[in-house]
């Protein structure tokens, strides 16, 4: 949505939108707000009012001779004046609080709002430039703008009495006064609506750049990324990177603040000539004596207020303007639907699997892609079975996954549990039938009992069955090692904090996979970052979890492949060889020249030896 193409019904749709979602974090202080919103509305007119009774009761004092009796008429005034001044100061410090308790409960409620979305929607998204550019502008301020359209609409509100307050004491001396004060503040206005107009596009234009300036220092200050960056030495080339980006963005935001100046000193001056002109035309009642000092006091009071009144609603209407030029990035964002949803009418699952996994006939291709990463792709994984696929990378293994954990749908065909498509199931449901093991395993940075027990926080924590799936994994023996045991922090990020090599995170990961009893495990290279020794240990442990399971395991290494009861190779999208170890040894083909290729691999050094 560009920034001239926002239409009064939709500037009134968004700030409909933006009031519920404030009323909806925090009901009690919006309903305080509001009445210190008309509180503060009438106050100053009053306060103008009071100001002509005071000082013709002063000049009445002075002609009298300053006597008690002389002072009585400024009581009343005075100690009203007086009271409201003081009211004045404490409805801005109850303003204040109630402002900053709103804009920390509306911060932590749009930011529950986003995560909530973030969760909800499809996989493939966080894979999209798009939904990252969403993203990005949607968290830009959204809370701060949210709130800041919502007090200036209350603003306008609170303006639009006063005004009307003051022009009716204005309008005894004549509609061009009142006329005035709204025409010498429009130049102002009417630059600030362009001005607002030419940040709103740069911001959105720019989008993509401030992403990569956070990528870049990402980059240079990611502890994942230390050592390569001093190994490799790059870290200037990225620093410069960010540097020439930053100044590009620099440069362009300077330029947009000098037109913002120069255009308001304009403005300002086409007010300034309006406003002398009439200053003139009272000069002349002035001097005429038509004008008594109480009533010029109150027409100063009330100039100055009503100017101030109306450049304030000005400046309130560019400001709901310019808000919710940005707000409609947070309701586009919330706007995400997601595609790979709940079925109307869900089919039950099963506690484990009977028949297998059927894959017919995929086709599938990744969004905004015309190459086919699969096409008319049939397999089947039969149950209780431990399942192998091997092949080169980007023969379509890792897209293989994403489908079967219904990360993104076929575009034809079906994947079929017990002869049931997948699609036919709550999603939610679906998934707790499937444990995976990704081949980068994530560094939580919780203690050992929380990482593992991250694959099935519904189920009652269970010590036993924990320390059961780390032994499993083999990562048990060093966990009791740690100074607080399972309850050590792991990594870095916090104090007292503990780092594993690749090879224990991805052991701890397995974990983490076991512990969520699922009757289907699908394993993606579960043994990248261990020795052969371990992982000769870590095969003979798997085979015992993956009884009565269904098992798949994705893999470049043939020891692995070799204990898998049916092995798959996999090329280009397609199976071209498929049996057991030792049939596709003696079929002689691709899986036998891999297997001898990787055999001779491992054991030339210590022939060279």
């Amino acid at each position: 949505m560009s920034a001239i193409s926002q239409k009064p019904k939709q500037l009134y749709q968004i700030l409909l939108q933006t009031s519920k979602l404030i009323w909806q974090s925090s009901k009690s202080l919006t309903a305080i707000w509001a009445l210190l919103l008309l509180l503060q509305g009438f106050i100053p007119v009053g306060l103008v009012y009071l100001t002509r009774f005071l000082i013709d009761a002063l000049v009445q004092a002075s002609q009298q001779g300053w006597s008690q009796e002389s002072l009585q008429p400024l009581m009343l005034p005075g100690g009203l004046f007086a009271g409201l001044t003081i009211l004045t100061t404490l409805l801005q410090a109850a303003a204040t609080w109630v402002r900053t308790a709103q804009s920390e409960l509306l911060q932590d409620y749009v930011s529950n709002l986003i995560h909530q979305k973030s969760i909800e929607i499809d996989y493939g998204c966080y894979e999209s430039s798009e939904y990252n550019d969403k993203l990005t502008r949607a968290r830009e301020g959204a809370s701060g703008r949210s709130l800041a359209l919502l007090e200036s609409a209350g603003g306008l509100v609170q303006g639009s009495l006063s005004l009307f307050a003051i022009a009716f004491l204005l309008v005894s001396y004549g509609l061009v006064i009142p006329l005035a004060l709204i025409i010498s503040t429009l130049p102002a206005f009417l630059v600030a609506l362009k001005l607002s107009s030419l940040q709103y596009n740069w911001s959105q234009r720019t989008t993509l750049d401030r992403r990569k300036t956070q990528y870049y220092e990402l980059l240079l200050t990611n502890n994942m990324i230390a050592g390569e960056l001093r190994l490799f030495n790059f870290g200037p080339h990225f620093r410069n990177a960010y540097q020439q980006l930053r100044k590009k963005l620099r440069l362009e935001q300077l330029a947009l603040i000098r037109q913002q100046s120069l255009s308001r000193l304009g403005a300002s001056f086409v007010s300034g000539l309006l406003l002398c002109g009439l200053f003139a035309l009272l000069g002349k009642d002035l001097l005429s004596g038509s004008l008594s000092l109480g009533e010029l006091a109150m027409f100063q009071q009330a100039f100055v207020r009503g100017q101030a009144i109306v450049r304030t609603l000005l400046n309130n209407l560019n400001s709901i303007y310019r808000n919710s030029l940005f707000i409609s990035n947070l309701f586009d964002f919330l706007g995400i639907t997601p595609t790979i949803t709940d079925p109307v009418e869900p089919q039950p699952t099963k506690d484990r699997l009977e028949q297998g996994v059927q894959l017919k006939e995929l086709s599938f291709r990744y969004p905004g892609c015309s190459d086919y990463i699969l096409k008319d792709f049939s397999l089947f994984l039969p149950a209780n079975k431990v399942v192998a696929i091997v092949g080169d990378n980007g023969a379509g293994k890792s897209t293989l996954i994403k489908l079967l954990c219904r990360f993104y749908d076929p575009e034809s065909g079906s994947i079929e549990f017990d002869g049931v498509d997948i699609r036919r199931f709550r999603v939610n449901d679906f998934r707790a039938l499937i444990t995976v093991l990704f081949q980068f395993p994530i560094t939580y940075q919780l203690d050992a009992i929380q990482n593992i027990e991250l694959s099935d926080l519904q189920r009652p924590q269970n010590l036993e069955a924990i320390e059961n799936c780390a032994q499993a994994s083999g990562i048990h023996d060093k966990l009791v090692t740690l100074a607080d045991g399972y309850r050590t922090q792991l990594g870095r990020w916090f104090p007292k904090g503990v780092d594993l090599s690749g090879g224990q995170w991805q052991r701890l990961a397995l974990a983490r996979a076991f512990y969520r009893e699922a009757p289907f495990i699908i394993l993606d290279e579960p043994t990248s970052a261990m020795d052969p020794w371990a992982e000769r240990d870590w095969l003979d442990r798997f085979r015992a979890m993956a009884q009565r399971k269904t098992a798949l395991v994705i893999t470049h290494r043939f020891t692995l492949a070799m204990r898998a009861d049916v092995i798959h190779v996999m090329r280009a999208g397609e199976i071209v060889e498929s049996g057991s170890h030792g049939e596709l040894l003696a079929l002689d083909g691709l899986y036998a020249e891999s297997w001898r290729s990787q055999m001779e691999s491992q054991t030339e050094p210590a022939v060279t030896r």
